[in-house]
């Protein structure tokens, strides 16, 4: 069912085009521990967080202004049993106009309360998005996590 993927959503005073920027800019809300291009079609990255959390995505859309939605290639959580997790889910961020202020909507498309992961994940994308990127917007500075001093695990392939 649709309307339970983890959804959310905030205004801000910011053109669609500094929101659009600034989501891209994912090394400076998300991670400081991002590896690839997160800025262009088809550029494909790794995120990790410790040992707890490593995925690669692909950038699958890209709207300038508008739209760019994230396909999740590959997934690991230490904390949950399904390894499946998030494998083959979307990520998706959309910027439009509303009563004279920028909108940006997230959805994580396949991120369901069924999931494992669902309160963990759903609260951490809410700092991240409503927290970190937003003040990358706003102020431009977001806080992301740091890098990491140690090499972190590899995804399995």
């Amino acid at each position: 069912m649709k309307d339970q993927d983890f959804t959310t959503s905030f205004s801000v005073d910011q053109t669609p085009e500094e929101v659009f920027k600034a989501i891209n800019n994912v090394r400076g809300w998300w991670s400081e521990e991002i590896e690839g291009a997160t800025d262009k079609l088809g550029a494909e990255f790794t995120y990790h967080y410790e040992d707890v959390h490593l995925c690669k995505v692909k950038i699958t859309e890209f709207i300038p202004g508008k739209k760019v939605p994230w396909l999740v290639l590959d997934n690991y959580f230490d904390f949950t049993e399904d390894k499946s997790e998030w494998k083959g889910t979307r990520i998706i961020f959309q910027v439009s106009k509303q009563d004279g202020k920028t909108q940006l909507r997230f959805t994580h498309e396949g991120l369901v309360p069924e999931y494992e992961c669902f309160n963990v994940c759903s609260n951490a994308w809410g700092s991240y998005i409503n927290g970190s990127l937003r003040s990358l917007i706003e102020t431009g500075k977001g806080p992301p996590n740091r890098r990491e001093k140690k090499e972190p695990k590899k995804i399995s392939q």
